[in-house]
């Protein structure tokens, strides 16, 4: 099972793949020219760590509480990756993790606490 964690909430848009045992990080300026190219960026992000998009099992997308501009970009394009790909999509917030700890979210999503599907952003 192979992950892609989309976070765009903060002043940085964090892109991480987690396999079963390795991961792989990027991050890139939270500004208006990256969220308006979000999806190119995944796919870059995917390609110069050799994955194609139908590797991802799972999309996971921090939806809030964050800027709107940030969070409808992210959500939407996950939505869309997830939709065109079949590709189960979740909702994570700060909440959910612990000192940064995105493997936690592994760990909630096993364990059936991460929703598919449902994303509330909370703005």
């Amino acid at each position: 099972m192979k992950s892609l964690i989309v976070d765009a909430v903060e002043d940085k848009i964090i892109l991480k793949v987690i396999t079963k045992n390795k991961s792989y990080t990027n991050e890139y300026l939270n500004n208006r020219e990256n969220f308006d190219r979000l999806a190119i960026i995944i796919f870059d992000f995917l390609k110069s760590n050799q994955f194609k998009i139908a590797d991802i099992s799972n999309i996971l997308v921090n939806h809030g509480p964050g800027k709107f501009s940030t969070l409808r970009s992210s959500i939407v394009t996950c939505k869309a990756l997830s939709l065109s790909n079949s590709i189960d999509l979740y909702g994570f917030s700060r909440e959910h993790l612990e000192n940064i700890n995105y493997n936690k979210l592994l760990d909630l999503l096993k364990k059936g606490a991460l929703i598919r599907n449902l994303i509330k952003p909370k703005y």
